[in-house]
């Protein structure tokens, strides 16, 4: 069963695959034309859980692809991309509390070892990023100024942290989580995680959780963290200016 998501989650994505504008349906693969789709969106694919996938394309971009027939199936989608010079990014997962998680999500206490954060941790927070591998950080995307940070400390050190931000325009935080390698599997990231959640929809917002498809230890996290698999989304390639 497929679950159901708070009407937040559904806007964001109805909104760039909306239903009404399918022109090809196989009944696994369709494509809808989206005109408010921008130039750097103008292309992209939804794979649901359940193994469909929608994509979504401009106009301009649905007639430089020559598609024809009643519906047209992934591959030959794809094959048109590729002779038309388009290429997509290797698909992100995306996560979000279904509805039936969040009772006990807003019912649940903050650990005594987690607190939001505040430029008065500056010196705390500079401390933890400085013992954490510089990719782990390029990937989490955390960072003391944004829209909202919370961490968890062990023996007075701060050894997880997660920030959020507002996503797209949406109802939507974007999150991102880093934990330092000595602390990780102990429910660290999942306290912050659920704790930066829990303030974020009591301020009216939906959590998203994004990682890489192949960064399985933060997609294990989601999952720990009471959130569900909501798709995996691709997104096209920007050539280098």
């Amino acid at each position: 069963m497929t679950p159901d998501y708070p009407q937040p989650v559904i806007d964001f994505w109805q909104s760039r695959f909306p239903r009404e504008n399918i022109q090809y349906d196989d009944g696994g693969f369709s494509v809808i034309v989206n005109p408010d789709l921008s130039d750097k969106l103008r292309v992209m694919v939804l794979r649901m859980p359940d193994g469909s996938a929608t994509a979504a394309v401009t106009p301009e971009v649905l007639a430089g692809l020559h598609l024809s027939g009643p519906s047209v199936p992934e591959e030959m989608f794809r094959n048109a991309l590729a002779s038309a010079g388009i290429l997509l990014h290797s698909p992100d997962l995306y996560f979000h509390f279904p509805i039936s998680a969040l009772n006990d999500l807003l019912e649940e206490p903050d650990p005594p070892q987690v607190r939001q954060l505040s430029s008065a941790d500056e010196a705390t927070f500079t401390r933890f990023q400085s013992n954490a591998p510089g990719p782990d950080k390029d990937e989490a995307f955390v960072e003391l100024d944004h829209w909202m940070v919370f961490g968890a400390f062990a023996n007075g050190d701060l050894v997880s942290a997660t920030s959020m931000y507002p996503w797209d325009g949406s109802r939507l935080a974007d999150l991102g989580v880093l934990t330092l390698p000595a602390f990780r599997g102990r429910g660290y990231g999942r306290d912050v995680v659920r704790a930066i959640s829990r303030q974020a929809r009591r301020l009216g917002y939906e959590t998203q959780y994004r990682c890489q498809r192949e960064n399985e230890a933060s997609a294990r996290l989601a999952i720990a963290s009471g959130l569900t698999l909501f798709g995996q989304w691709e997104v096209i390639v920007q050539p280098e200016s």
